[in-house]
């Protein structure tokens, strides 16, 4: 049983910078990934980043490409979403999950979620 709690989401002008984290409890397989979703008002939840937990790769939807950096601190049990040069589509309640895939954009495939945390980027 893996938990996931999200933290640092907040409301903002759109071009500025925030961190959010995820912090985790319980075991999380090698072969797994841990995720970051987006779910906008009365819109699908999308995966924006995902990390390979065993090899460390990174991968990222082709709308934040460039501007989030998925990463992990496993000493302090957290996964964050370094979201730079923010828009204002970038808004949504972030969610923080992990599965074994293999698609990592694919909901589920996804065995344990957070319960979110809320961006707002205003113009």
């Amino acid at each position: 049983q893996v938990q996931l709690v999200e933290s640092g989401g907040n409301s903002a002008q759109a071009g500025g910078s925030l961190r959010l984290s995820c912090l985790y409890s319980g075991y999380i397989y090698g072969y797994y990934y841990v995720a970051w979703f987006r779910q906008a008002p009365g819109k699908d939840r999308v995966a924006v980043a995902a990390i390979g937990w065993h090899t460390g790769t990174t991968l990222y939807a082709p709308s934040v490409m460039g501007r989030f950096t998925i990463s992990r601190n496993t000493a302090e049990n957290t996964v964050f979403l370094q979201m730079d040069s923010r828009k204002v589509e970038d808004t949504g309640t972030y969610y923080c999950a992990t599965g074994p895939g293999p698609s990592w954009t694919v909901m589920s495939e996804y065995n344990f979620w957070g319960r979110g945390t809320q961006v707002t980027v205003s113009s």
